[in-house]
């Protein structure tokens, strides 16, 4: 797709979580994908070295006052959640919708090393409008979404965790704007996710980039190829004498 347009093909390394970062699942990522047959420009960004433009942006929203401390756990959550409202949805994008139990108006410099999240009512107010964005894979419409649906189905999503400088949510929409991306290609399990990146977008004054959400790679068993799930990994697929093309078909590529 970036060759037919004229434009250049990035690879970017999601490492902020170094806890499940090996450079042994890296060098088979690079391999699978040459033998795919594509290239892109080096040196590839890699998110723990830009720590600090993670961080520019994090004073920002805290500035804006849009940020507050959340000192929940994963278990907190599910307790707080064990009588939800009927018909209101429990599970959005970023996983369990937050009930708010931390939600107040920060004060003071952003503390670090801490689990920050994002007040939601105030992102929308502050964007004033529907959050829209051009999508051109699993259908080509621009999609427009309104506060209430970020609000009810997304919830106070984190932007930072205490064991990483920042979520994957907010590094992916700094990222994109520091290699002026105009294209996102990606699986179609973060669709749900663009939501949330046009919303951080338009709240750090950064361009929208149009989104292609492409079909996943699924197992005889119709699971999707995840190394952490033990799926077929591509290169499973590459030994049992599959050629590329047939695996871009899989994905409608």
């Amino acid at each position: 797709m970036a060759q037919n347009m004229g434009g250049t093909f990035h690879l970017r390394i999601d490492d902020l979580d170094q806890s499940r970062a090996r450079a042994k699942w890296e060098d088979q990522l690079k391999d699978d994908l040459r033998w795919l047959g594509l290239d892109w420009s080096k040196p590839c960004r890699r998110q723990s070295d830009v720590q600090a433009e993670y961080d520019a942006a994090l004073n920002r929203l805290w500035d804006m006052g849009l940020l507050y401390l959340c000192h929940c756990s994963r278990r907190d959550i599910r307790g707080a959640m064990s009588a939800p409202q009927e018909g209101v949805p429990i599970h959005g994008p970023d996983g369990l919708i937050y009930p708010g139990t931390c939600r107040k108006t920060p004060s003071g410099p952003r503390p670090h090393d801490v689990t920050l999240r994002l007040d939601m009512a105030r992102a929308c107010a502050a964007l004033s409008g529907d959050i829209c964005f051009q999508e051109t894979g699993v259908s080509t419409q621009e999609y427009r979404i309104s506060p209430q649906e970020m609000t009810e189905g997304v919830g106070d999503i984190v932007v930072a965790r205490k064991d990483m400088g920042a979520s994957y949510h907010l590094a992916v929409v700094v990222d994109d704007d520091a290699q002026q991306i105009t294209h996102v290609v990606r699986g179609a399990d973060l669709f749900d996710a663009t939501k949330i990146h046009v919303l951080l977008q338009g709240l750090l004054g950064l361009p929208t980039p149009i989104y292609h959400h492409h079909d996943l790679i699924r197992d005889n068993a119709g699971k999707r190829l995840a190394k952490r799930d033990d799926a077929r990994a591509i290169a499973t697929y590459r030994d049992d004498g599959a050629s590329p093309d047939e695996l871009r078909a899989m994905i409608g590529l």
